[in-house]
C-alpha cells in the first residue's frame, strides 16, 4: 500500500492513534461515546467493582430509546424489566455526571438520530456505542462502531480502546437510480449481493456519484445498515451536504472554531491513488425498490421479482418461517402490519417522502400502520410541517419516539405468523416478536404496501 496515499478511513484512524503496541494492536482515542439503557449497566457494575471512576463524563452523550413505550411515555413504564434498565441508566448517569436525554427530554429519541440531529456527531470523529448500528454515523466522515459491554466499560474507565486495525474496502455506486428507489434500496440491493458477510474484517467507504448525491438521512441509512453486510461500520467523505447539515446545530462548532473545523474537514477525503484491500462496484440502474423476503438481510430482490429458489438448508428454513415459496411474487404477501421507524429510517426526510405518497389516500383495513418518529425534535417537525394531519386522516397511527417495532424490547410487537413490512434493519427470526415475519423495506414501499393491503410495485419504474 502506499505510504503516502492514505484512504478516507485511513486519514480518521490514523488521527485517533495513541499508541500502536508493537506486532499488536493499538490504543485508539474515543471523541464521542453514545449510551442507552440496554447495554450501559453491566458495564458501569464493572466500573464500581473495580472502582475506577469514569474518565471523561463530558464526552458521554446517554438517552433512553430500546425499552421505551411509545405511548403514554409520560407515565410509569408498566413492564418491570424495562422500567428497571431506564431507571438504572437515570440512577448510574446521575452518579457519575453524564448528561442523560431520559423521557420527557426535549432531546430524548433513539440514539443514532439525535446524536446527529444535535451536531453531536462531526466529520473526524471517533464514535463508539454498545450497538451495532453506531455505524450510523460514518455518513459524517467520522469512525463509528459498536462494542461489546466489556468495551464499554474499557471507554468508561479511559476514553480509549485497544483495538487491531480493520481492512478497508470500498463500494463504489454510480449512475442514475431508477424512479422511487430511495437510500434504503441501494443498501439493501448490495448487500443482496455482497451477502451478510461479505463486509467481514472490512471498513466500507461509500464513494461514487449515487452516495454524493444522497441527502445526510439518505447517507446515515445506508452507513446505519453497513453492519448487515458484516462490515465493522461505513463511511461517506463529508462534502459541503454535510458541513450545510452540521451548521447551526445545537452542539456543532461555532464561529472561528466552525472555520477550522471545516478547514480540517475539507482535508477528510480517500487520497487519488490510494489502495483499499478490496473494491467493488454497481451499477445504478440495475437498482429497483427492493424487499426481502427471508430471515437475514441478505435475502432481498426487488419488487419485480419472484422469490427465488432457496440454495441450501439455511434458506429453506427461513422461506418456511416467513410461510413463503419459491417462484412467489412478492404481490402476494398479504401485510398485516408497517412500521416506519427505527434508527434506519425514523428521521425527518422518511416520514416526509411517506407522507406525500400518503397523502389524499387511506390506508388497507387489513393493516395496523406504526408511524414512530426517531426523536422529539422529529415528532416537532412532523408537527410543525402538518405531516400528523396526512398520517392521521389516512388512519396511520403516531406513536411517540423510541426504537419501537425494531426490536422485540418493548410494548410495540408484531403477533405470531403476521407480516409487517419494516423500515427497520433487521429480519432475524423473532427480532420484532415470537414468530413474527418481517420483511424490510424503504419508507416509500412500506407506505404503499399499507395503502394496498400488500407488498405493491410502482407504475413508474424508470
Amino acid at each position: 500500500m502506499n505510504n503516502n496515499k492514505k484512504t478516507l478511513f485511513d486519514k480518521v484512524w490514523d488521527a485517533h492513534v495513541v499508541e500502536t503496541i508493537p506486532d499488536g494492536p493499538q490504543i485508539i482515542y474515543i471523541d464521542k461515546h453514545l449510551i442507552h439503557e440496554v447495554t450501559s449497566p453491566q458495564a458501569f457494575a464493572e466500573l464500581e467493582a473495580r472502582n475506577l471512576e469514569v474518565f471523561r463524563p463530558q464526552q458521554i452523550v446517554a438517552t433512553a430509546d430500546h425499552n421505551v413505550p411509545t405511548l403514554q411515555q409520560e407515565q410509569p413504564i408498566r413492564d418491570e424489566l424495562s422500567r428497571t434498565q431506564v431507571q438504572q441508566l437515570t440512577e448510574n448517569c446521575e452518579k457519575n455526571r453524564i448528561e442523560l436525554y431520559g423521557l420527557g427530554h426535549q432531546y430524548q429519541g433513539i440514539v443514532h438520530i439525535i446524536a446527529p440531529e444535535l451536531g453531536i456527531t462531526q466529520p473526524g470523529m471517533s464514535i463508539v456505542c454498545g450497538d451495532s448500528h453506531t455505524s450510523t454515523h460514518g455518513a459524517f466522515g467520522s469512525i463509528a462502531f459498536g462494542i461489546g459491554t466489556s468495551q464499554v466499560a474499557q471507554v468508561f474507565a479511559s476514553q480509549c480502546l485497544l483495538l487491531n486495525k480493520p481492512k478497508s474496502m470500498r463500494i463504489t455506486v454510480n449512475g442514475k437510480l431508477n424512479a422511487n428507489v430511495q437510500p434504503k434500496d441501494v443498501i439493501l440491493y448490495i448487500i443482496s449481493k455482497i451477502g451478510t458477510d461479505g463486509g467481514t474484517g472490512y471498513f466500507c467507504e461509500y464513494a461514487g456519484n449515487v452516495f454524493r448525491e444522497m441527502s445526510m438521512e439518505g447517507r446515515m441509512t445506508v452507513c446505519n445498515m453497513s453492519i448487515e453486510m458484516g462490515a465493522r461500520g461505513g463511511m461517506i467523505a463529508p462534502d459541503e451536504t454535510t458541513f450545510e447539515y452540521v451548521k447551526g446545530r445545537t452542539f456543532a462548532p461555532k464561529d472561528e472554531e466552525w472555520e477550522e473545523k471545516i478547514e480540517y474537514w475539507k482535508t477528510l477525503k480517500t487520497d487519488e491513488g490510494a489502495e483499499f484491500d478490496e473494491e467493488l462496484v454497481f451499477d445504478a440502474a440495475d437498482i429497483y425498490p427492493m424487499v426481502t423476503y427471508g430471515t437475514n438481510p441478505g435475502m432481498g430482490i426487488s419488487i419485480r421479482e419472484v422469490i427465488p429458489a432457496p440454495q441450501n438448508e439455511s434458506e429453506e428454513k427461513a422461506l418456511r418461517y416467513m410461510g413463503l415459496e419459491a417462484g412467489q411474487a412478492v404481490s402476494t404477501i398479504k401485510v398485516n402490519y408497517v412500521f416506519i421507524g427505527s434508527c434506519t429510517n425514523a428521521r425527518i426526510e422518511d416520514f416526509r417522502s411517506a407522507a406525500q405518497y400518503i397523502k389524499g389516500k387511506n390506508k388497507s383495513e387489513a393493516v395496523k400502520a406504526l408511524i414512530v418518529p426517531g426523536s422529539q425534535q422529529v415528532v416537532k417537525q412532523i408537527y410543525e410541517e402538518g405531516l400528523d394531519k396526512i398520517f392521521n386522516e389516512a388512519g396511520f397511527q403516531i406513536r411517540q419516539p423510541g426504537c419501537s417495532a425494531c426490536l422485540a424490547m418493548n410494548d410495540d410487537k408484531i403477533p405470531e405468523g403476521a407480516y409487517c413490512v419494516s423500515t427497520s434493519n433487521r429480519n432475524f427470526e423473532g427480532r420484532q416478536g415470537q414468530g413474527a415475519r418481517t420483511i424490510l423495506a424503504s419508507p416509500l414501499t412500506a407506505a404503499k404496501a399499507a395503502i394496498e393491503g400488500r407488498i405493491a410495485a410502482f407504475e413508474n419504474v424508470n
